[in-house]
């Protein structure tokens, strides 16, 4: 972890959003604002989320941290910005879960890379198969953070198959990097360990999508 993430972490950890700003404002001077996402808010969220698993901090650090940040991208990079990329439909949802950090993280970082997705926020299986289906989805994320939520992404990926759907589904959260062949098990098409390898494995999708 680089100094400058470290001191960003401190500043979300104290929930100092002034602070947070005006770090992220000094690094707008030397690095783009994708960068910034790229290389010091999303490394420091992630710092946070795994010294929220080892009980370093709280959960309500862990809520406002993100909470920060998202304001941060959305100045950083607004939604009409027009090196946005138009490409096939996606959306991002915490599946039957209210942990939204996982979520939070990816959408952060989706946007920052340019991509618009739908954010479904929490959902469970019905209301997601349905509008899914509604909103002719393409690529679908899904981030879990308890084993039964995971394990409903079975279903999830079974109803949009018998629907002919075409949907391509990638999943995160903790119970699939505790068990890898989880993903697989609940006929996912892939998995992100990360908000980064998310990203990119979207982004290999869209591109074939868009060819």
């Amino acid at each position: 972890m680089n100094d400058q993430v470290r001191a960003f972490r401190a500043l979300l950890e104290t929930l100092d959003r002034v602070g947070a700003e005006n770090a992220v404002n000094q690094a707008l001077a030397t690095l783009t604002p994708i960068q910034v996402i790229d290389q010091i808010v999303v490394p420091a969220l992630e710092e946070i989320g795994r010294a929220w698993e080892s009980g370093e901090v709280a959960l309500s650090q862990v809520y406002m941290s993100g909470r920060i940040c998202e304001a941060l991208v959305e100045a950083v990079l607004p939604p009409s910005d027009p090196d946005r990329k138009h490409q096939p439909r996606s959306a991002i949802v915490t599946l039957s879960d209210f942990h939204m950090m996982g979520k939070r993280i990816v959408y952060s970082h989706m946007r920052a890379s340019g991509f618009e997705l739908f954010d479904y926020g929490r959902m469970d299986v019905d209301e997601l198969i349905e509008r899914v289906l509604a909103d002719r989805i393409r690529v679908l994320m899904i981030s879990v953070l308890m084993l039964p939520s995971a394990l409903k992404v079975a279903e999830v990926c079974r109803r949009l198959k018998e629907a002919g759907a075409g949907v391509r589904v990638i999943v995160g959260g903790a119970p699939f990097l505790f068990d890898e062949k989880l993903w697989r098990e609940v006929g996912a098409d892939a998995m992100g360990r990360n908000a980064a390898e998310a990203v990119a494995l979207v982004g290999g999708w869209m591109q074939e999508m868009d060819g």
